[in-house]
């Protein structure tokens, strides 16, 4: 990342390692001597305006879960994000019943944002409990007669705002599973970069595994820049992106480097 110029990003989405959770490659060096330089560096690369979400959960050592999610969203907000919200993703499952702890089936994603968002298109599609009943509204003036309010006798809409709690299935065993231990679901992904960017952004995606920000970037107007160190999840990255570029006309890929 040190090599991306200031201010020159506007959204990152992005999964990170959790503790000890996972390993890639059969290893991992993960701890604050990674996340805190990443946050930093993703402050420097953010525009004003732009957002970071950081998709985390915590691992489970001794009886008692680390909390390095709430670490993370701690220290991204001193070294100058805002914390503009704190979202679930539930995944309405989980793999590994615990006889002492209710089943774990969500993990944290943090909107860090630079700023106030510039770009917040909220996703409409929740079903209203009142949708098509007009609306009956009214305030009461000093004198004590009512006013009617200006939207007073207008239809209420079928679909509302989403709420801040995102059910969306893992990856299983589909089309969309690639060689990756971890791999981010294209719909989560995809909803975001809707969500916090507009077609022509730029996309980062500094842990880029099997490259799903990336594809959804793409197929969605967007530029992007993924980083990864491993070199066999570097490779799966790019055929899933240079695909989606065949299927997006409109994006031709830059120069690619494996490092």
């Amino acid at each position: 990342m040190k090599e991306i110029p200031d201010g020159s990003v506007d959204l990152t989405v992005t999964s990170p390692p959790y503790d000890n959770l996972r390993t890639y490659n059969g290893s991992l060096d993960w701890g604050e001597h990674v996340w805190k330089p990443v946050l930093q560096e993703l402050f420097r690369v953010t525009k004003q305006g732009g957002v970071v979400v950081w998709v985390v959960a915590d691992a489970t050592i001794k009886g008692s879960e680390t909390g390095t999610s709430f670490k993370q969203a701690l220290f991204a907000k001193e070294v100058g994000f805002n914390l503009h919200d704190t979202m679930i993703w539930n995944k309405n499952g989980f793999s590994s019943p615990q006889s002492t702890r209710y089943g774990p089936c969500f993990e944290y994603m943090f909107i860090f944002s630079r700023g106030k968002p510039v770009s917040t298109n909220i996703i409409k599609d929740r079903k209203t409990k009142k949708g098509g009943q007009k609306i009956w509204s009214g305030k009461r003036k000093a004198d004590g007669t009512m006013r009617t309010s200006a939207n007073h006798g207008a239809k209420r809409s079928n679909l509302g705002t989403r709420f801040n709690i995102w059910e969306v299935p893992p990856v299983q065993s589909s089309i969309e599973r690639t060689g990756h231990v971890a791999q981010f679901p294209e719909q989560l992904a995809q909803d975001h970069i809707i969500s916090w960017s507009n077609e022509g952004d730029i996309v980062l995606d500094p842990f880029m595994g099997s490259g799903t920000t990336g594809k959804m970037a793409l197929l969605n107007g967007r530029g992007f820049i993924g980083i990864e160190k491993e070199l066999d999840y570097f490779n799966i990255a790019l055929t899933r992106i240079e695909e989606a570029v065949g299927v997006n006309d409109n994006v031709q890929p830059d120069a690619a480097e494996q490092g």
